[in-house]
Formats: structure tokens, C-alpha cells, sequence
């Protein structure tokens, strides 16, 4: 679905992972798991971890939690992006300014650190702060799925909201909220004040993004586009039509920012993907949210569970 409110403590991308430095068959010479090893799980902070290798990528891997999809890596090629959500992200992050300049990017929520591994292979130089708050599963990505030396990512082992209050007024180019416990976006992370915070944090020009998942009468998605709505005057959402229609339990993007948004550039490479992908802006958006009130610190809940078997 979507990366878990986890976080790691804080490591320069320049510093050591020694979980990866020796093992009992020798040093690995990418600093990275291989698939001759195998897959792994491991216990968490959050739940159990797996890393399972993908059939199709050599050097590629699902991280699993719980049994719920958070991440795919391909140590390879960092800008492969396999999940839908992801790629739907990324899009958002080729967006943010042009083609290979330097941006100032903010994810809340970490996983495997697909996103900030794409910003970094994309747009070299960049800037990255990630809020990560299990830091069993940051120590576990960087041992075994490790950065690269030179990329200018640090993760803090910090609850997305505290690291959210704590950002200086005026400073991030992009916020990028895929915060997830479990398989559930936690209400404290959807509500007009996180919002607002987020609005607060990012440069002139800046943009939100966020990564949910709803179902059936899409209550949660409808809610946060209300949401976006009370405190950005720009908003759109990307889905798979079957989602749009409740057909399915899936996940939805929402791109905000003060200014007009990069619509029909988004729709034109949405609709290049080789999945299905709908873009609601403008009146159509707004009738999406059928009177759906902006969600709370005072009344917001959590995203649906994802029903039984969602992930088989």
C-alpha cells in the first residue's frame, strides 16, 4: 500500500551500514543484498519485515510489512519505479521544477526510501530530510538495500508530525507525505492542521503530495480532498478508475500547492503508464467530495483497514 509512520535515526548518507560490511559467505562488493541470499524477514519495530526478491529484476526487492506492500527497490536502477502509487509520485517529483535542478524534499514516511532514491538519481544534489520513526527497519533497509554514497538524504527517527513542526517556515520545495502504520494512514497525519504545517513548511512555488488508500465509498478519500481543499486553493487526485469507483480497495494520490498545478502534463504521463490512471481537477474534484467535511485534529480517524486478502 503505502510506507508505514516509520522512522530511523538520524545517519548522514556518507556514514557505514555495519550490518552489510561482513556477513559469514564474505563482504558483498555492491554493499547490497543479493539474490543469490535469498529472501529475508525480520522482526521490527512495527511488525515483521520481509524482503522478498522480485522475479523479474535482478537486483530488485519488495519490502513487505505485516504482509502489506510498502516499498520496491532496484539497487540497479533507483529510478525504477514498480509500484503504481510510486510512479505516480514520481511523476509529481519530475514535475517539481525542471528536468535534473537540485530540489529541497521532505518525505514523511520512509519504507525502503524508494522516493528519495529516485529524487536523488534524478535530480543530483538534492536536498532530503526523511521521517522515519521505526528505526528497526531504517537499520535493516540501510544494511541490506543501502544509499549511495554522496546522496543527500538523512532520516530522522521522529514521529512525520513532530519532524512536520519542527521544519523551518518557507523552506521545502516538495512534502511528500506517504505515512502509513500498517496498512493505514494514521489520523493524526490527515487532518487541516498537518496540512496547514505542511503549507507552512514549503518554499514560493512549493508542492504537497500525498499517498492514501480508500475503498468502497471512498469516506477517507473524499474527507482528505476536503481536507487539501480548506487549505490549498489547488488540488487534484490521481486513482485507477476502478478505485474511483469503488470497485476496488486501492491507493490514491493528492497534489496540492498555492499556485495552478501542472495538470494536463500530469494526465499526459498518467496516461503513458501501463496501468490505468484518472485525474480529477477543478469542478469534477469538487463534486468528488459529495459535502465531505475537512478532517480534524478534533474528529479525524484513521484510513480503512484494507479488507481480508487485499494483498494475495
Amino acid at each position: 500500500m503505502g510506507r508505514s509512520n516509520r522512522a530511523g535515526r538520524a545517519r548522514t548518507e556518507a556514514e557505514p551500514t555495519p550490518a552489510a560490511a561482513t556477513r559469514p559467505d564474505g563482504p558483498r562488493a555492491d554493499g547490497g543484498r543479493t539474490h543469490a541470499e535469498g529472501p529475508l524477514a525480520r522482526p521490527v519495530d512495527s511488525g515483521l519485515a520481509e524482503l522478498v526478491p522480485d522475479r523479474d529484476r535482478p537486483r530488485a526487492w519488495s519490502l513487505l510489512v505485516d504482509g502489506a506492500p510498502q516499498s520496491l527497490v532496484d539497487l540497479a536502477d533507483p529510478t525504477h519505479l514498480g509500484f503504481e502509487y510510486q510512479r505516480r509520485l514520481g511523476h509529481l517529483i519530475d514535475l517539481a521544477a525542471q528536468p535534473g535542478k537540485p530540489i529541497t524534499v521532505l518525505h514523511l514516511g520512509g519504507g525502503a526510501l524508494t522516493l528519495a532514491r529516485y529524487v536523488a538519481a534524478t535530480r543530483p544534489r538534492s536536498r532530503q530530510q526523511v521521517a522515519e520513526i521505526d528505526t528497526a527497519l531504517t537499520e535493516l533497509v540501510r544494511a541490506e538495500l543501502p544509499l549511495e554514497r554522496g546522496w543527500q538524504i538523512k532520516v530522522r527517527g521522529t514521529d512525520a508530525r513532530a519532524v512536520l513542526e519542527r521544519t523551518p517556515e518557507g523552506t521545502v520545495d516538495l512534502v511528500i507525505a506517504d505515512v502509513f502504520a500498517g496498512a493505514r494512514v494514521p489520523a493524526h497525519c490527515a487532518t487541516v492542521e498537518f496540512v496547514t504545517l505542511a503549507a507552512r513548511a514549503l518554499a514560493p512555488g512549493g508542492r504537497y503530495a500525498a499517498n492514501i488508500a480508500d475503498g468502497g465509498q471512498l469516506g477517507f478519500a473524499r474527507s482528505q480532498v476536503a481536507t487539501l481543499r480548506a487549505v490549498f486553493p489547488e488540488v487534484c487526485l490521481v486513482a485507477d478508475p476502478a478505485v474511483l469507483r469503488g470497485k476496488r480497495f486501492g491507493n490514491l494520490i493528492l497534489a496540492a500547492a498555492q499556485q495552478p498545478l501542472p495538470v494536463e502534463e500530469l494526465a499526459r504521463r498518467v496516461a503513458s503508464d501501463s496501468y490505468l490512471g484518472r485525474i480529477e481537477h477543478g469542478r469534477a474534484l469538487a463534486d468528488f467530495t459529495a459535502g465531505a467535511a475537512p478532517a480534524t485534529d478534533g474528529t479525524a480517524g484513521p484510513s480503512p483497514a484494507p479488507p481480508p486478502g487485499v494483498f494475495r
